[in-house]
Parts: C-alpha cells; structure tokens; sequence
C-alpha cells in the first residue's frame, strides 16, 4: 500500500533536522506532554477563529498548534521517554484538535449545505482512517500507511484556509480520505487471518 508523503517520505528525510530541535527544546524543559497540550490548545484557538470567520489567523494558529504538536515525538525519542500512554494521549489530542477544526469550518462554511457535507465526509474519512489502524494493530495487523494522512490533511486543511481556497482543498480532501479508508480496509482485510 501507498504510504502517505508526509509519513513516509518527508518525516525520514527531516528527522535529522528535527532531533536537534527536540534536544534543544529538552534542554530547556519542555516535555513532550506540554508540546501535546499546547498543540491541542493552539488547534482549538484556531478553530474558534475560524468559526468567528477570522480565518487566515485561525489556518495560521492551528497550523502552528500543529507543527509543535508534531514535535512531541521527537522530543519523547530523543530523551528516551516515549510511552504507550504518551501515545494514547497524543493520538486523543489530534484527533480532537482535527475534529474542532472540521467543525469549525463546518461552522464558517454553514451557507453552503455541499460544503458543509463535505467537512462532515472529510471528518468521518479521518476518523475511520484512525480507526482503522487501531483495528489492524489491535488484531496484529499493520494499519498504516494509505494515500493521504493526517500529516497531509492538517497541511491541506491550512492552505485552504490561509489562502482562501478551501473549496477547492475540501473536494481533494474527501476524495482522498476516502480512497485512503478504501486501500487501508483492503490491505488489512488481506493481512488479517480468520
């Protein structure tokens, strides 16, 4: 199966570039559950923006909230403190900072019903994507992996709002979270054995 860019290409390429930040900001005591929670906090100030129709500050914000939410990995691997839980609570914080943001937009795009029925398809596809995965792992199945993930959702999610053009990104967006809940489906029910 095809694995997302960002998952796979670009997250391999940039670790050398990111172990120093993590260092770095271990050095200065931040663990990696403040990044977590400053992350979700950012997301969810960037969704209020959006739903109050300021929507180039709320795409900036939840970018940003983002951005050191993908750090708290980094920061947990380079001091030896990754955990189960740490996990469980970094999977629950992106999937609530994701949800407020699809609601959100949702919310700003409420005159436009097909529009509105797109953020719901788009929310439902990144909810199964991450369901999925749990699913196979929890069967001892690998799970990953698939056209678009989350790392390309919040990017495409932030251009569409920071340069207005969030149509546009919204039918890209359901077109491959949906293909990407299609292939996931498929490779687990090949790996899994009755």
């Amino acid at each position: 199966m095809p694995n997302a860019m960002i998952e796979t290409r670009i997250r391999g390429r940039i670790e050398p570039f990111l172990d120093p930040i993590g260092r770095w900001l271990a050095r200065l005591g931040i663990t990696p559950m403040f990044l977590t929670v400053t992350g979700l906090v950012l997301a969810i100030v960037g969704a209020v923006l959006v739903a109050q129709a300021a929507v180039l500050a709320g795409g900036l914000v939840f970018l940003a909230g983002s951005a050191l939410d993908g750090l708290d990995g980094t920061v947990a691997r380079v001091t030896g403190t990754a955990s189960r839980r740490g996990a469980l609570i970094d999977s629950l914080a992106d999937r609530v900072g994701e949800t407020a943001m699809w609601g959100a937009i949702a919310f700003w795009l409420s005159d436009t019903p097909r529009l509105v029925m797109a953020c719901i398809f788009c929310l439902a596809g990144a909810l199964l994507t991450s369901y999925l995965r749990a699913k196979a792992e929890a069967v001892g199945a690998d799970g990953s992996g698939g056209f678009i993930g989350r790392g390309e959702r919040v990017v495409l999610m932030a251009v569409g709002l920071i340069f207005g053009i969030m149509e546009p990104v919204l039918w890209v967006l359901v077109a491959g979270v949906w293909l990407t809940v299609a292939q996931r489906f498929r490779v687990i029910w090949q790996r899994i054995e009755d």
